[in-house]
């Protein structure tokens, strides 16, 4: 079958430092897919956030959620492959209830914004194949500090703890499609030519093999 027969939406999930980006860049330039990033330059909230968490929690996770939409609509109505940055599930399942967690979310902001994410996700299909990077801390604390995004300077080591541990969580109950998970620990793809192409054997298998 040819790989561009049919459009399919391919979501890259992972914590902060993953190496999501990089992975999406890749896919897309080997496949001629189509990317989509996460706003993170234009993101009004981001630096406010990293400043006084509680005060911006809710005003950010609005902002990712609203931009997570627009593209999810721009994808289903779309003619060709796209590969996304990050997902509209780790900002619900995530982000904020560990927000709401840390008591930097209230609990009226938190359900608000969480029945708000269930109505919203009625209207959209979940992608085709879903990739997670999973990651140690301290491998994500050095892909953090390797591109030195100033607003990430003041993350905690217990912060990316607590998301990695709902990230696990989360990913062991996904049921909305199928799942390809990559030890980021282990390949280094952003540095090993045979590690990227493992992926792309892997996705070639779980998206043309088998259908």
């Amino acid at each position: 079958m040819s790989k561009k027969t049919k459009p399919r939406h391919i979501a890259i999930a992972g914590n902060i430092g993953a190496g999501k980006t990089t992975l999406t860049e890749l896919l897309a330039r080997h496949y001629q897919w189509v990317p989509q990033y996460e706003e993170v330059e234009n993101n009004p909230y981001l630096n406010d956030f990293y400043e006084d968490m509680p005060r911006w929690a809710f005003n950010l996770q609005i902002y990712f959620l609203h931009h997570r939409i627009r593209q999810l609509l721009e994808i289903q109505r779309g003619r060709e492959t796209v590969v996304q940055d990050r997902t509209i599930y780790e900002d619900a399942e995530i982000f904020a209830p560990n927000l709401h967690d840390m008591g930097l979310m209230s609990k009226r902001d938190f359900e608000n914004y969480y029945q708000l994410f269930q109505t919203l996700r009625e209207l959209i299909k979940p992608p085709d194949l879903l990739i997670y990077i999973k990651a140690s801390v301290p491998t994500l604390v050095d892909n953090i500090q390797k591109r030195g995004r100033e607003y990430e300077e003041n993350i905690r080591l217990d912060y990316l703890k607590r998301l990695n541990e709902r990230y696990n969580q989360w990913i062991e109950q996904y049921h909305e499609g199928p799942v390809l998970i990559i030890d980021a620990d282990e390949n280094r793809f952003a540095e090993r030519e045979e590690d990227l192409g493992e992926i792309i054997a892997r996705i070639d298998s779980q998206l043309y093999g088998l259908f």
